[in-house]
């Protein structure tokens, strides 16, 4: 059988869900895994185009102890970035590679503000709707207790129905009505004394705290987004025809999701095997992927051998000077019965 065969035989396999038994050409599974190897060294990449894309949606992935970030155009991956964790500089380094869009899609995650402010800071940022609804539902819980926190809850739940500038202007509206309403609540505050319990993220030399902390956060998480004009950019004019997206949800349902499934196809693959099948799934879903035998390379089945290295030469003729004990210099442990003098 062929190389090109075997790497076809070997896609089909980690790109599908199927055993390695039915690759019945082969024989046996460890018959499949002995002859297909060699295609684990295949590392395959996407080429800077230099496009203009109108928007990009980001996100990452992560993979035992490696996280993967991941932008996407449309119905294609433009490219993808390991990394240890979300962070500025791994977001750079992907950003880096492609021109600025007119807008970005993204969750908000850790590292990517600082990164779009180096890298795309021309850009127009949309924050994900969806992951802005669960935030306020992690503060407010789905059953807030409170009628600030049931009126705050609704008013997160509206967000992913909004699809007119006028609409976006009365939900601003409505916070605006809400802190009106509560914000006596969002500013109060507990000071420390013998008659309250601080509560367990309040430090030990605090002396006070906000009573109501997680109505606040999730207030003022909204509050800062509308004031950063990221909630609603996919409204704004000088975007309109293009169709602007205001969630992650291509991404997070179109390529996270079918990443999930290939490694839960394949679960117990070692990570370095995992981040390989990752890397293969998001090259043959580019736009443009060179078929996958075309990269192919000698060194890839034929790996280069290291020279041998030559054994160290051992010295010839008696040792002058040794380091170990010898019986003549009196410095063997000696044992049993001397006699007596």
């Amino acid at each position: 059988m062929s190389r090109r065969a075997e790497l076809e035989a070997f896609l089909s396999w980690l790109l599908g869900s199927g055993s390695q038994t039915g690759a019945v050409s082969f024989g046996t599974p460890r018959s499949f895994r002995r002859r297909t190897a060699w295609c684990w060294n295949i590392a395959p990449g996407i080429p800077a185009t230099g496009e203009i894309h109108d928007q990009i949606q980001i996100d990452g992935i992560y993979v035992g102890s490696w996280c993967c970030l991941i932008a996407v155009s449309g119905d294609y991956v433009l490219g993808w970035q390991w990394c240890d964790t979300e962070k500025k500089a791994a977001w750079a380094a992907l950003l880096g590679r492609f021109p600025a869009p007119r807008v970005v899609i993204t969750d908000g995650g850790s590292g990517i503000a600082a990164a779009l402010s180096d890298c795309w800071s021309d850009t127009a940022v949309q924050r994900c709707l969806v992951h802005v609804q669960r935030n306020v539902r992690t503060y407010l819980t789905s059953r807030p207790r409170t009628e600030a926190g049931k009126a705050l809850l609704r008013l997160g739940r509206a967000l992913t129905r909004i699809s007119t500038p006028a609409q976006a202007a009365a939900w601003l509206g409505h916070l605006n009505d809400w802190y009106q309403d509560h914000g006596r609540l969002v500013r109060a505050r507990t000071y420390r004394n013998a008659n309250n319990l601080a509560p367990a993220c309040v430090r030990a030399n605090q002396t006070w705290w906000f009573t109501h902390d997680r109505l606040r956060k999730a207030y003022r998480l909204l509050e800062r987004l509308s004031q950063a004009g990221t909630l609603f950019t996919y409204l704004r004019t000088e975007h309109a025809g293009l169709n602007i997206a205001p969630t992650t949800n291509r991404i997070e349902g179109g390529t996270n999701a079918q990443l999930r499934l290939l490694l839960r196809a394949h679960r117990g693959m070692s990570e370095v095997h995992q981040k390989r099948a990752i890397e293969w799934y998001l090259y043959l879903h580019s736009e443009n992927p060179v078929r996958p035998t075309r990269l192919i390379r000698q060194e890839h089945h034929t790996p280069k051998r290291l020279p041998a290295q030559p054994a160290p030469e051992q010295p010839h003729g008696p040792e002058e000077y040794g380091h170990g004990a010898s019986a003549e210099e009196g410095l063997w442990a000696r044992k049993g019965w001397a006699g007596r003098a």
